[in-house]
């Protein structure tokens, strides 16, 4: 990777503290819908480059994170019986 694309999709993931990833994540997650209608195609591919680095380095710290059941599966058909 050149200095250029460093540069251009930010600092490393594994480089942010926790304030700074989460913010990140906010941000990504914020812009995802506007990249997806407008953007380019290499802006969206830098931006689901750049979500799936911030997403993989959250989900590395935090491997235990608390899953609500209604995010799950099962969760799902419960609300949705005639599934």
């Amino acid at each position: 990777m050149t200095r250029a694309d460093q540069q251009h999709r930010g600092v490393a993931a594994a480089r942010l503290g926790e304030h700074e990833l989460i913010r990140e994540l906010e941000n990504i997650h914020r812009s995802r819908h506007d990249t997806l209608l407008h953007g380019s195609a290499a802006a969206l591919a830098a931006h689901t480059a750049r979500m799936a680095e911030l997403e993989a380095e959250y989900l590395r710290r935090h491997p235990d994170r608390q899953v609500s059941a209604g995010r799950t599966r099962e969760g799902a058909r419960a609300r949705d019986p005639q599934r």
